[in-house]
């Protein structure tokens, strides 16, 4: 075993190199060798350095030129991604802030890190740890990414009369502000037609910061923003930068074995808003598979009832259902319906928090939905499981003149009967 020195709690201690899966290494405090500490195995699980070729694809993901596109007559903003995360940053530690670090969060992380795997990623999700201990600190950062946005608008534009309101109503898609006992943190989501929205998240303290294991990723980007901020610096092999990412999942290599091969994994979806639901459809849609069959069904168990808890009214679900569609089906207009159908179906067979009624309004809003995305595309469903029964026609029934009928196996039918007309008495005046 090897001694060597590593800094933690404030200061340098003697630990014991024990063991090394991958690229992480193990270790044991020297002076209680006997005794490993747990807590600190697991947060060496975490962590793991990006490779050179990560780095180049992380390099071209944060110098790629991104449009926010402004409402009305506003210009479009083009903005690279390191360039507005070290500005915000820099601004954020002038008017007070705390900030601890900057990290590429989602799929977009997990694309940095598996892009040969056909991972792909929309929306660019940026997360500043910063201190919030009052709502006067969530103003400040909410004016200092506007102002910032200033900064980026072209080349003889007149600034002095733009205010922040203004810049609010331009180019902010959305924001979100959210503070209770165990989430403090604030969103806000630079619009882009295409879909690539520019999300900037500012968070003090978050209990659930991820979904599923593939998408539980987040790369620190700071020693990349102090690498940009030398001049004339070149990125090579040689001098190039550490670059650590974090699985948020708890286990690193697992979490990598489950994006490498498409596998689906989670741990409790019912501390999900949503339980994780429509995410957990859209993997689905995307060849993904559950890692382990056996829990699967308990998982869409309770990925079902959090849906339910936290959207119990038919119209709030479509609205989410809608919502998602619009932000992660852009230019995707054919996996809708499949993605809408295996939705159905998940709901259908999972779902035990609900009454028998509720369910079908449920069942039946999204069936509906998706016959609105087949007009919208002029398509008809597949009829591969649809069986069509003909009544012959009265005067051969008389006459002899049809064989016999053969019934197909398959679902259930659906028999729609012929209204009959109600007689309603009349009172003698309105006769």
């Amino acid at each position: 075993m090897e001694m060597v020195l590593r800094y933690r709690g404030g200061g340098w201690i003697p630990v014991l190199k024990v063991a090394k899966i991958g690229d992480i290494y193990f270790y044991i405090q020297a002076f209680s060798a006997t005794k490993l500490s747990i807590d600190f195995i697991m947060s060496e699980i975490r962590f793991s350095n990006l490779t050179w070729d990560h780095i180049i694809t992380l390099d071209r993901v944060l110098d790629e030129v991104i449009p926010i596109h402004g409402r009305g007559n506003f210009p479009t903003l083009e903005v690279k991604p390191k360039d507005i995360v070290h500005v915000v940053k820099d601004e954020l530690i002038k008017q007070g802030i705390i900030v601890k670090d900057t990290r590429l969060n989602g799929s977009t992380a997990s694309y940095i890190l598996a892009s040969h795997n056909g991972i792909s990623y929309k929306d660019l999700d940026i997360i500043f740890g910063v201190d919030l201990p009052s709502d006067q600190e969530f103003q400040v950062v909410k004016d200092a990414v506007l102002g910032c946005l200033l900064d980026f608008l072209p080349k003889g534009v007149k600034k002095e009369k733009i205010t922040i309101k203004t810049m609010k109503e331009a180019y902010v898609q959305k924001m979100v502000k959210i503070c209770n006992n165990q989430d403090r943190w604030s969103l806000i989501s630079l619009s882009n037609n295409t879909g690539k929205n520019v999300e900037l998240k500012f968070v003090n303290s978050l209990r659930r910061q991820f979904e599923f294991s593939v998408d539980s990723f987040q790369i620190l980007l700071d020693s990349m923003l102090d690498f940009y901020s030398v001049p004339n610096a070149k990125l090579t092999k040689e001098s190039c930068p550490v670059v650590v990412a974090e699985s948020m999942y708890g286990d690193f290599q697992e979490a990598m074995i489950h994006l490498k091969y498409k596998l689906i994994s989670t741990r409790k979806p019912e501390e999900i808003r949503g339980g994780g639901l429509l995410k957990y459809s859209n993997l689905l849609v995307r060849d993904f598979k559950p890692a382990c069959q056996t829990e699967i069904k308990t998982l869409e168990r309770y990925m079902c009832s959090r849906f339910f808890i936290d959207f119990p009214d038919v119209a709030e679900q479509q609205k989410k259902i809608e919502s998602y569609l619009r932000n992660h089906f852009i230019g995707e207009d054919k996996s809708k319906y499949e993605y809408l159908m295996t939705l159905h179906g998940i709901v259908n067979q999972s779902t035990v928090c609900l009454m028998g009624y509720e369910r079908r309004q449920t069942l039946n809003m999204i069936t509906l939905l998706a016959l609105k995305v087949l007009g919208e595309q002029n398509v008809l469903p597949s009829t591969d499981n649809v069986t069509c029964f003909y009544q012959p026609a009265p005067y051969l029934v008389f006459e002899g003149g049809y064989p016999s009928y053969y019934v197909a196996s398959g679902p259930p039918l659906v028999y729609f009967q012929p209204c009959s007309a109600v007689q309603f008495p009349l009172q003698n005046d309105m006769m």
